[in-house]
């Protein structure tokens, strides 16, 4: 399960990946004015200042006694930061921006957090030096990976936090270069009857993954359609006009009482003045771009497919669609063996928003399907919950053990704001179906 122990080259390039990855988080951190730092634009989810003190907690707690050998020096802080939490409906968070500590003394916790944590590393890693983990089944670089892939998740999860703020409440970023749009031809495209592996091998030493990743299967998949492109706004919008939220026979139960409940009518990044629909960018409220993918709930998703006739594909009919083709082996990523790059998809921090479906059109897979890694999360239809052979990480068990409850569903592909390592073809992404906040959208098949 675990990759065999580094040597200092790889050791250093693991230290500079976390490096790299404290900036990314950084950087959104300084999106919001510090006045905003205690705000909690999500209702379901913790106050920012939180998270602001547990992506380096969380690699306190994970590395202090496994790597480095150092003694903790405000425990209390260890602990308060621990954690997040899942956003569950009707458990919503009650505490005070008063609860939480000054953020002089949060970011004092940060520093020294970050000061012990390198200074120990360093030591660890230096001249073929084995760092304090003895244990063979548990390197020192397999720790690393998680620290560096959990900061990374939470640089997206804080990217929507922060997107839900108010324009006056952040601080405006410069602008990143757009992806050219380029039209396209709307269709479905012929998946023939095929083999998929799923997962990752134990037995690939080479590479690292989750636990939820473990362990590689094949499975045969029964020929399907599948949209080309994502489902776009502009396709949306017709289900909309069509009176998609107001017909009853196209939602499930739960999420029919969802919707009403909480008065949903419209995609959350969708913004109504006059007549004319807008959608919520980071910094802007635009003219809704109808070429850029529609960012939507899985209950709102389920919805669309069904008024359109078709359905969600399950993870084995997406991943297929990704990396399969048609002499049966299954590629690296959709368009071949090269490394994620800018000309292949909008992804890795590129830019703030999506880009326009036809702006990739070297992501296509063997089988002709674009766009499927970045630009927003697909939905499928299948439920979250282990392969055969699943072991939870020891040191953290409750990752993906928690949600193996029947109530989250599988995303895939990544979005803008996905970094590049979280791109593999075994990540699985997972949420509940009534978290509209977000960058997931969808495309459909039928069978």
């Amino acid at each position: 399960m675990f990759a065999v122990r580094t040597d200092v080259e790889v050791r250093q390039n693991l230290l500079a990946r976390l490096a790299d990855a404290r900036t990314q988080t950084d950087i959104l951190f300084d999106v919001v004015k510090p006045d905003a730092l205690y705000d909690r634009p999500i209702a379901e989810r913790h106050r920012i200042v939180f998270y602001l003190g547990h992506l380096e907690a969380f690699d306190w707690n994970l590395l202090r006694e496994r790597v480095v050998n150092r003694k903790t020096f405000q425990p209390e802080f260890d602990r308060l930061f621990a954690f997040g939490i899942d956003p569950v409906d009707g458990a919503l968070p009650a505490d005070h921006p008063t609860d939480w500590p000054v953020l002089a003394d949060v970011r004092r916790y940060v520093s020294r957090v970050r000061q012990s944590l390198d200074d120990g590393l360093a030591t660890a890693f230096s001249c073929g030096a084995k760092p304090n983990d003895e244990q063979d089944d548990l390197p020192a670089s397999v720790l690393l990976n998680v620290a560096i892939e959990h900061r990374l998740m939470h640089a997206e999860t804080l990217a929507y936090m922060i997107h839900r703020l108010p324009f006056e409440r952040k601080h405006r970023q410069s602008g990143v270069r757009a992806l050219v749009a380029r039209p396209v031809v709307r269709g479905m495209l012929e998946i023939p009857p095929g083999s998929i592996t799923l997962g990752l091998s134990r037995d690939d030493r080479t590479a690292f993954g989750l636990d939820n990743e473990y362990e590689a299967h094949h499975v045969t998949v029964p020929a399907f359609a599948m949209d080309q492109y994502k489902v776009s706004n502009g396709q949306y919008v017709e289900f909309v006009v069509a009176g998609g939220y107001e017909n009853r026979t196209l939602w499930s139960e739960a999420d029919w009482n969802w919707r009403e409940e909480k008065g949903i009518s419209h995609p959350a990044f969708w913004k109504r003045i006059g007549s004319r629909w807008y959608v919520r960018s980071m910094f802007d409220e635009v003219p809704l771009p109808l070429e850029w993918p529609v960012y939507v709930s899985h209950a709102e998703a389920s919805a669309f497919a069904r008024w359109a006739g078709k359905s969600l594909p399950t993870e084995a009919e997406w991943q297929r669609a990704a990396y399969g083709t048609p002499h049966g082996s299954d590629r690296v990523y959709p368009w071949g063996t090269e490394a994620p790059s800018r000309g292949y998809g909008n992804f890795d921090f590129q830019s703030w928003d999506p880009a326009p479906l036809g702006a990739s059109p070297e992501s296509q897979s063997a089988f002709g399907v674009a766009g499927m890694l970045g630009n927003g999360w697909e939905w499928t239809a299948s439920i979250f919950g282990p392969f055969s052979g699943f072991e939870a990480f020891p040191f953290y068990p409750g990752y993906s053990a928690n949600f193996f409850d029947g109530g989250h569903y599988v995303a895939k592909g990544g979005s803008a704001r996905t970094a590049a390592c979280l791109l593999r073809r075994s990540f699985r992404n997972w949420f509940q179906p009534h978290y509209p906040y977000i960058y997931a959208g969808f495309r459909c098949v039928s069978r």
